[in-house]
């Protein structure tokens, strides 16, 4: 893993620099600013005492995700869903998975009738923004999963394991790990793996943009892909020390 890739900074198996700055704002019940390399996420958990009309009654709670970006977020302003009146696929798309990669970290029967919304705000994007808002995601449930203990609401942590997420390219044939965007742009495969700590698959998401590839890349994918999220798990257990 010693190839030169466009972003002559890192080799194939490197990641972008990652902060993870907890309690950023001071209202939602957990809130961090996640950084990989220059792409920026607000990921906020704010805890509400409903849950949605298919679990009312069952003692169980819920996790679900928004997902946006602001306007300047990109190269060239957005206009903000919110003008245009309607959430674009690709939001849905990625909520979607962001609520799933979740949802799968905690036993909802120890959450109680309540429901904890992650809403994850890019503030910058250069590639990866649903890996850094699962991420992100994940630190701001456990800090608001830890107020909810702390407040009495709940008797034991939900938690059932850590959760990250990162993307894979595969670029003149050969594997990068965390592409930025001037990679991901030109990249003939793209792929989001998400895994918990015990190197479990959560879920795959991604296409191959321009050709398809092998099992045998396939493969190689999953190795690098791991290499990348236990190396993000250690970051969150650093910032979130260990306490569940």
């Amino acid at each position: 893993m010693l190839k030169i890739r466009l972003d002559k900074t890192r080799k194939n198996d490197e990641l972008r620099h990652i902060e993870i700055i907890k309690d950023f704002l001071i209202y939602p019940e957990g809130s961090v600013l996640i950084s990989f390399g220059n792409t920026k996420v607000i990921c906020n958990a704010s805890v509400e005492d409903k849950v949605p009309p298919f679990l009312k009654g069952s003692g169980s709670g819920w996790i679900t995700s928004e997902y946006s970006m602001i306007p300047r977020a990109t190269q060239d302003r957005n206009v903000r869903e919110s003008t245009s009146g309607k959430v674009s696929g690709r939001n849905q798309e990625i909520q979607r998975i962001i609520g799933r990669s979740l949802r799968s970290a905690v036993d909802l029967s120890l959450l109680g009738e309540r429901t904890i919304y992650i809403d994850a705000e890019v503030i910058q994007a250069d590639a990866g923004t649903r890996c850094a808002s699962i991420t992100g995601g994940f630190v701001a449930l456990v800090l608001a999963l830890r107020k909810l203990k702390e407040y009495g609401l709940i008797k034991a942590s939900p938690l059932k394991y850590y959760v990250a997420a990162v993307s894979v390219a595969i670029l003149n044939d050969e594997v990068i790990l965390d592409p930025n965007f001037e990679e991901d742009v030109v990249a003939d495969v793209d792929l989001n793996i998400i895994a918990n700590e015990n190197r479990e698959i959560i879920e795959i998401q991604g296409t191959a943009e321009k050709k398809p590839f092998s099992k045998e890349k396939l493969n190689e994918i999953l190795y690098i892909a791991y290499i990348g999220i236990e190396k993000i798990i250690a970051i969150q257990k650093k910032v979130l020390k260990l306490t569940r």
